[in-house]
């Protein structure tokens, strides 16, 4: 009897897990190259992440606050084309020269560009580039002020 209740708890965790990751919203982000052309197509602004996958404070706390949020997926799913740079490993020549134009000094680094690839600014916040971790609340008002700049 024990047994049949543990199996029957079993089955459903497992289910339930398997149900949150396969229907959890998650960002589609693209290569450099490949998200360049799709955004001056879609004439969609871009969201250029530089980060290092695991091991940095900063990137790490992106993917588990930010990029994990159901409203922040679909916003940068649906009115951006978000642009994955890994840092980890040799950055192509087009990674190399879009960062040495922020100044990112290989190090990690968000940016906002417009489809024809120049920063959006913002009359408050001027450039919208960032180094350090931006909480969620924060990112979603800069998302929806980089759609409304990004369309003029």
């Amino acid at each position: 009897m024990k047994a049949k209740i543990l199996i029957t708890i079993f089955l459903i965790l497992s289910v339930n897990a398997w149900a949150q990751e396969r229907y959890a919203e998650k960002v589609k982000w693209l290569h450099l190259k490949e998200g360049i052309e799709k955004a001056r197509i879609e004439k969609k602004p871009m969201l250029v992440d530089f980060a290092v996958p695991k091991g940095c404070p900063r990137c790490d706390f992106l993917q588990k606050n930010v990029y994990s949020k159901d409203e922040i997926v679909r916003k940068i799913n649906s009115d951006f084309v978000p642009i994955f740079i890994d840092l980890s490993g040799k950055l192509t020549p087009e990674e190399s020269a879009l960062g040495e134009k922020y100044d990112f000094k290989n190090d990690c680094l968000l940016l906002f560009l417009n489809y024809n690839g120049k920063v959006i600014k913002d009359p408050e916040a001027g450039q919208m580039c960032f180094a350090d971790k931006i909480e969620p609340d924060v990112f979603i008002k800069y998302l929806d002020s980089v759609k409304s700049k990004a369309v003029k």
